[in-house]
């Protein structure tokens, strides 16, 4: 997902701009599996601004580790909006970061619907603002890709880390 082979990988661009701002980061993934944190780590210098990331596969890790609400749960599914918003804000929140970003998907080869085909993902983030400027929020957004399970998973943590890189560029402007 590089825009030219010279570029620098996502994972270290994200780290450049988190570090320049003085800014950190939690990750929750699902579908990942780790893979996100994986990615931040394989960066020397990581825990300058990576706090960590919690994989909570199953509905009830989602409930439990993150505070995701039953109510979007059994509404929505996991795989949805409010389920990557609720996750991103949980592990922010948790781990008391500047930001958060949640992957939420389905990675295959089963599992797919017409609704929601294999190689979707939620991506949700969310920011930290100071208590009381109103600059806290979070966001979500879905994406679906092609290829096996392994290459599906690689795009969606890819999608993930771009997603957080464009939302901290645009608080640095």
């Amino acid at each position: 997902m590089r825009e030219f082979a010279d570029d620098p990988p996502v994972e270290e661009r994200l780290g450049d701009a988190l570090r320049d701002a003085e800014e950190t980061l939690a990750v929750a993934e699902s579908c990942t599996g780790g893979l996100v944190g994986s990615l931040l780590t394989d960066v020397p210098g990581s825990s300058d601004y990576f706090d960590r990331s919690v994989v909570t596969y199953s509905y009830e890790a989602k409930l439990t580790e993150l505070a995701v609400s039953r109510e979007s749960l059994d509404e929505r599914g996991a795989v949805s909006e409010p389920v990557a918003r609720e996750m991103a804000a949980g592990v922010r929140d948790t781990a008391g970061t500047d930001w958060g970003v949640a992957t939420t998907g389905i990675a295959g080869p089963g599992g797919g619907t017409d609704e929601k085909p294999v190689g979707t993902v939620y991506v949700g983030v969310a920011y930290r603002g100071e208590w009381g400027s109103g600059e806290s929020y979070t966001t979500a957004a879905r994406h679906e890709f092609d290829g096996d399970r392994v290459q599906v998973k690689e795009r969606f943590a890819r999608a993930a880390l771009k997603t957080v890189e464009t939302a901290v560029g645009s608080r640095r402007v």
